[in-house]
């Protein structure tokens, strides 16, 4: 199913950005008896959020698209929607717009004696990453990381 996800995100995302929005993710998922198509995005411009009129209008310019394109065989729903403030980091792009903030997140197997870190993002390569933690700057390799999200503060 990555696949047809990831099919998807690439099929939808310019029509995203050229409504001025940016696409998060796809998934596309059986919810019960239904198939649901959902697409996140984001605003551009950062700490602007998305409203439920953006994701009506990113819907509507999205439908008649999925019609006509055509690029899944049953019948689905489509959902538009935002992705959250603690969405986990799924592209560069998610890490990128992280760095300086805190994070945290989950190792598949222990590090340094834990599965879990929390760290301050300094750097963001394709392959690691460099964390401000307690005890100094730590490098991690992304391959180690199961999930990794921002902490979200109030």
């Amino acid at each position: 199913m990555a696949n047809k996800e990831q099919q998807l995100f690439e099929l939808l995302t310019p029509y995203v950005e050229k409504a001025g929005y940016e696409c998060v993710d796809t998934t596309f998922q059986k919810t019960g008896p239904d198939w649901i198509l959902t697409v996140y995005i984001d605003n551009k411009e950062e700490g602007e959020g998305v409203s439920l009129d953006d994701c009506e209008k990113v819907s509507r310019i999205l439908d008649p698209i999925l019609d006509e394109k055509d690029p899944i065989e049953q019948s689905y729903f489509l959902e538009v929607s935002s992705p959250g403030i603690d969405r986990p980091f799924k592209r560069e792009r998610d890490w990128q717009k992280a760095i300086g903030k805190k994070i945290e997140g989950k190792f598949f197997e222990k590090k340094n004696g834990s599965k879990n870190f929390t760290g301050v993002l300094k750097e963001s390569t394709e392959d690691a990453i460099v964390l401000e933690t307690e005890a100094g700057d730590v490098e991690y390799l992304k391959k180690d990381i199961a999930k990794a999200a921002p902490v979200v503060e109030f």
